[in-house]
């Protein structure tokens, strides 16, 4: 089993006794590999490295798709970092090519090869990705305010691909989990999926058409939890706990 997850609102989401389950079941399970996939910057990762709760992640991918690293050395992953990095025409110029335009708001948050900004005006948004489109960029908006700036090709879905082949894997051994629109890409290369309860509408919407998707009642961690009876067969004690814990709204 290969868990491949959004932190803020999937990984970290959910009521704590579901996250505490999930962890648990993570951590003991021998075969388990986790691999984290956020828009977080790798320095706001870091802290939760830290956290003994939390379950260590073989890998890391994060500035929603730019920054692939070894979980446990934080160092690149062979010459993946290195093709991203290609593809990046640099900080400096993209947001020098996007400051003229009224009504964004970079954000003052930790990135690498991508510029992060705020926005909720559609027609920002249309400025934004013809400005993009012509430095060969990628942009990717979601929660109806975060707005990515990456290099083409790259998001989510791209980075985790191309680390399960570098990893020599199969796409079916993946299973996927996220709530928002910065997450679609993960679903569209095949992977099993899980669109946790608390998602954004317009991600439910925009994986309706796509196989393989679960579509979980509760939200967070507890959604992952469903997903993973639903499509490895977890039984026993555990699954047990879990529905009756969910009942007695726990």
């Amino acid at each position: 089993m290969v868990l491949a997850t959004d932190l803020d609102g999937t990984f970290l989401g959910g009521k704590e006794l579901q996250r505490q389950q999930l962890y648990r079941l993570i951590k003991e399970s021998v075969d388990a590999r986790l691999i984290f996939v956020t828009g977080r910057g790798l320095e706001s990762v870091v802290p939760l490295l830290n956290d003994p709760q939390i379950p260590n992640p073989h890998y890391i991918i994060c500035d929603v798709g730019a920054t692939i690293v070894d979980g446990h050395t934080l160092q690149p992953v062979g010459s993946l970092q290195a093709e991203i990095e290609k593809r990046w025409p640099g900080s400096d110029r993209v947001i020098a090519r996007l400051s003229e335009i009224e009504g964004l708001s970079y954000q003052q948050v930790p990135q690498q090869r991508r510029c992060s900004f705020f926005t909720d005006s559609v027609s920002v948004i249309r400025e934004v990705r013809l400005t993009a489109a012509a430095m060969d960029c990628e942009v990717i908006y979601s929660a109806g305010k975060f707005l990515d700036v990456l290099p083409g090709g790259v998001n989510k879905g791209s980075s985790l691909y191309q680390l399960v082949k570098y990893l020599g894997m199969d796409v079916d051994e993946v299973l996927v989990a996220g709530d928002t629109l910065n997450d679609l890409a993960m679903y569209q290369y095949g992977f099993k999926g899980v669109v946790v309860g608390n998602a954004e509408q317009k991600l439910v919407n925009a994986t309706a058409e796509l196989e393989e998707i679960y579509y979980a009642e509760e939200n967070g961690a507890g959604g992952i939890m469903e997903a993973l009876f639903h499509y490895t067969g977890l039984s026993g004690k555990l699954r047990k706990s879990f529905i009756e814990n969910t009942a007695a709204g726990k």
